[in-house]
């Protein structure tokens, strides 16, 4: 081999080295940058979830440990919190509450999906007259604070004899009352291609046909979202059930944990934190087993065409 082999031997191999010790220097780097960012987003998110794990393990403790211990961890677990804050004070079960809670969620869901769907489908596959005019002026409805319009539906609701009763919390739902809900399904609806509605309505299909058959299967991750949206709001809500419904035996999860606060005396803590443990689990599986469709649904936006 000459003196001239061996030297770009050398250099090849001399090359190759400093290459791989490169690389390995920048593999090196990307991993503690990624280890550091999960770290990071740990610690974040820990943040953000204590007061959940707080409440979760509070529930847990009697009532004179949740103010002598800061922690999350019960020194002597119970189970007490659970068992006397499902009796209430009151003649009904926490059951019972979470009946009437269901009973009101469900038919507000289910009403909010299908008006919602008809309404939006309305204003974007179809010319009428005024339509500019009413889709502004359903657009403004969302920049009203809900407080504006509370005592003018309390005054409607109760000339048409609705108060203590759950129609108040369904009907304007089942009216597609929630301006949100339209126009997010509306920007879905402009973002799916007309082909397959028109090639339906040349097949003979009526316009009802169209949008149940055709547009609803394409509109699926938006109305996972809605019903999700409406779910959790509805669950939450304490305001509209405060307002509208004052009988005990109609009362739903939310005013039946305010009547477990004592105003007068000392109160039971862990029976409280116990069942707003119970009450925000409905939202946690439901949210956590519709997440994909739920994800899909606002980061999509409709399909692409």
């Amino acid at each position: 081999m000459t003196d001239h082999a061996i030297t770009t031997s050398a250099n090849t191999f001399g090359s190759n080295s400093e290459a791989e010790l490169v690389a390995k220097r920048e593999q090196r780097r990307q991993t503690v940058g990624a280890i550091l960012r999960y770290i990071l987003l740990g610690a974040v998110g820990l943040l953000m979830l204590y007061p959940l794990i707080w409440l979760i393990g509070a529930s847990f403790k009697t009532n004179s440990e949740i103010f002598a211990n800061p922690g999350f961890i019960p020194a002597e677990p119970t189970l007490s919190g659970y068992i006397e804050g499902w009796k209430t004070s009151t003649p009904y079960t926490f059951g019972h509450f979470f009946l009437n809670t269901f009973w009101i969620v469900f038919p507000k869901m289910i009403g909010t999906a299908i008006s919602c769907t008809a309404v939006a489908y309305g204003f974007a596959r179809f010319d009428f007259p005024g339509k500019k005019i009413l889709f502004a002026s359903l657009i403004a409805t969302l920049l009203l604070p809900n407080v504006v319009t509370r005592i003018p539906q309390y005054l409607l609701f109760r000339d048409l004899g609705w108060l203590d009763s759950f129609l108040p919390l369904w009907v304007p739902s089942a009216f597609a009352g929630d301006a949100f809900f339209v126009f997010m399904l509306v920007q879905f609806l402009r973002a799916i291609p007309r082909d397959m509605e028109e090639a339906a309505r040349v097949d003979g299909a009526n316009t009802w046909q169209v949008l149940i058959f055709i547009v609803v299967p394409l509109l699926a991750p938006a109305l996972v979202s809605v019903c999700l949206f409406q779910f959790m709001w509805t669950m939450n809500d304490f305001l509209g059930p405060l307002i509208y419904i004052s009988s005990v035996d109609k009362f739903p999860v939310s005013l039946a944990l305010k009547l477990s606060i004592d105003t007068t005396e000392a109160f039971e803590w862990n029976r409280i934190l116990a069942m707003s443990v119970l009450a925000i689990l409905p939202a946690l599986i439901v949210f956590f087993l519709a997440q994909k469709y739920f994800i899909q649904g606002i980061s999509t936006g409709g399909i692409k065409g």
